[in-house]
């Protein structure tokens, strides 16, 4: 299920709203959006929750809009201003450009203090709410497209595809630190994961049972094998199939156009990861 997720609730919210319209307890989201941020959430319901770390797994794009010339705490707005506003009339449209083409690429990233990484086997967020000053160790990532969408001093807009575990108000305070101002994030729509857009997704105030979509939609970026019959038998026991040639990472293996299971293709065999289909 896609979910146009408003301002407001969490992401878990989101879910508790998808179990009660469905009357499941099997539903999980992939990849938080903060209470602010709106947005692509992809709920994945019953069986279909094993598939979780293969949507996971894509790049998503984001529309984000950031305030030059004060930093949070958060580094987004529901943070405490770390000083006073710094005045960015003087900051022309080329320095920023040049700033965002500098984000681009692979890079190491400082998450939020205020995030949900683990320090010490406790979150971090926890720990800064204690006044806490945990530094979190950087992470790798990559940044494969970020453009600027419009500028009006002192906030400007953004679109920036990311690759997953990427915080991108940590983008904002980035940018704004390469600008010597500081920023923060004030923003943030998720408008696509992977090949997943918002434009296809349903609001949260009209989920039900008719927006369920079949499992095999969330994974449109994995190559597909059509099984036979007797492939789709072995398959479902959870036995190997030979790869073929060509064959490498995960695979989707479908019967009659429905998925039965996500193999890996791991020396010259697809062994199934993931089986949902039954005998």
């Amino acid at each position: 299920m896609l979910v146009d997720k408003p301002a407001g609730p969490t992401s878990h919210d989101v879910v508790q709203r998808v179990r009660r319209a469905l009357g499941t307890r099997a539903v999980g989201h992939t990849g938080t959006l903060d209470p602010f941020a709106t947005g692509l959430l992809v709920v994945l319901v019953g069986r279909a929750t094993r598939l979780a770390r293969f949507v996971e797994a894509q790049p998503k794009t984001y529309l984000g809009t950031a305030r030059l010339g004060l930093a949070t705490d958060t580094d987004d707005r529901t943070g405490t201003p770390l000083g006073p506003a710094v005045d960015v009339a003087g900051i022309a449209e080329d320095r920023v450009l040049a700033a965002l083409a500098a984000l681009q690429g692979e890079q190491q990233q400082r998450p939020p203090r205020y995030s949900a990484r683990h320090v010490d086997g406790e979150r971090s967020y926890r720990l800064a709410r204690r006044g806490v000053a945990a530094e979190l160790p950087e992470t790798p990532v990559t940044v494969h497209r970020i453009e600027l969408v419009s500028y009006a001093p002192p906030e400007l807009a953004f679109r920036v595809t990311v690759s997953a575990g990427t915080y991108v108000r940590a983008l904002a305070r980035d940018l704004g630190a390469r600008l010597g101002v500081g920023a923060h994030l004030t923003a943030l729509r998720r408008e696509a994961v992977g090949a997943l857009r918002v434009d296809d997704a349903v609001p949260l105030g009209l989920v039900d049972a008719s927006a369920l979509r079949p499992p095999e939609v969330a994974l449109g970026h994995l190559p597909t094998r059509e099984l036979d019959e007797p492939g789709r038998l072995a398959v479902s026991h959870g036995r190997a199939l030979p790869a073929g040639p060509g064959a490498s990472g995960d695979v989707a293996l479908v019967h009659a156009g429905r998925l039965v299971a996500v193999a890996r293709a791991d020396d010259g065999w697809l062994r199934p990861s993931v089986v949902l289909g039954t005998p």
